[in-house]
């Protein structure tokens, strides 16, 4: 029988993969703002309508809005921690899922235990 486990991917942090990581966050971070931005223009346009109820939109809108500035929140956390982080620390970057042959008599320890593929620079270089 297979089963679908999921397995860390981790990244062990260079210069160029940390210059790599804060572009990306940054313009997670742009794209959060434009959103909020066109939220509020929207927001606008159809408080102007009529037959809308504005406590409605601007509750709605509101909702959303702060969903994205959360995330902004989140994103300039994780810019920080980024700071800190020496070179060659390691980083969980996502989770993949891998098939696992399971038998009886299999050694369940040895299926269940914490494995992880190790990336630098786009490369892997270890499989635990």
């Amino acid at each position: 029988m297979k089963i679908i486990r999921k397995i860390p991917v981790k990244q062990v942090i260079t210069e160029r993969s940390k210059e790599r990581l804060v572009k990306q966050f940054n313009q997670n971070k742009q794209q959060l703002e434009q959103e909020c931005q066109q939220l509020q223009f929207e927001q606008r346009k159809l408080q102007n309508k009529k037959g809308v109820s504005k406590h409605e939109v601007a509750k709605r809108f509101q909702q959303e809005i702060k969903k994205r500035k959360d995330k902004i929140k989140w994103i300039e956390f994780q810019l920080e921690q980024l700071d800190i982080l020496p070179i060659g620390s390691e980083i969980t970057e996502e989770e993949v899922e891998t098939l696992v042959e399971v038998e009886e008599g299999s050694n369940w320890s040895d299926i269940s235990d914490n494995k992880a593929i190790i990336v630098k620079d786009g490369i892997v270089i270890q499989i635990t």
